[in-house]
């Protein structure tokens, strides 16, 4: 677990639970800088389709939901910002009108095939497109929908989770791209003996 992520997560509450359950509890690192992306991180995320996004209510209650879009729709601006193109979906807003009082936001994104996954925490800021023609065209330089707004991410944190307990699943085009050598080569079979059919010795 990065120090950054550390210092932020393991509370006095959780000292007291480690103690509880362990009879002892990890010291509190000393707040360090915020945390970059690396080239690791950054490569994970271009491999992306999907994540899931918390954000808070007033009221502190946590809200999650789901985004995805084609590999890479969450980009990398530098290595201290993320962002994505929110189109149009139910209409409720929810995460947009909690970032208006708090931006403060947890990604949480998963490479099920590897076992991986990456946790992210940010402050999140809504852009319009008119406010930033210039971000918007990083975001979503070819659109397959109509882009609502966009969502300039700055992160704090981050770390890596041990792959323990992680179920392989695999995506349709995964599963296509494992399979076409099989495919093939049943193709060519199937065709040998179509010949040795027409042609037998």
């Amino acid at each position: 677990m990065s120090q950054h992520y550390l210092h932020r997560h393991l509370t006095p509450a959780v000292g007291e639970a480690q103690l509880q359950a362990y009879g002892q509890s990890q010291g509190v690192p000393p707040a360090p800088a915020s945390d970059r992306l690396s080239a690791r991180e950054i490569a994970f995320l271009g491999a992306r389709d999907s994540f899931y996004l918390a954000s808070l209510t007033e009221a502190g209650a946590p809200y999650l939901q789901h985004r995805g879009g084609p590999v890479g729709f969450l980009r990398v601006l530098d290595e201290r910002t993320l962002g994505f193109a929110d189109y149009g979906g139910n209409r409720q807003l929810l995460t947009a009108g909690h970032l208006r009082r708090d931006p403060r936001v947890a990604l949480f994104l998963m490479d099920y095939p590897a076992r991986r996954r990456l946790k992210i925490d940010g402050e999140a800021q809504v852009v319009s497109l008119a406010d930033d023609p210039q971000l918007a065209e990083q975001l979503a330089p070819q659109a397959a929908g109509e882009v609502e707004r966009l969502v300039r991410i700055r992160v704090e944190a981050f770390d890596w989770n041990c792959p323990q307990f992680i179920t392989p699943r695999f995506t349709a085009a995964e599963l296509e791209a494992q399979l076409r050598p099989l495919q093939e080569r049943i193709t060519a079979l199937e065709d040998e003996l179509q010949g040795l059919r027409r042609h037998p010795s």
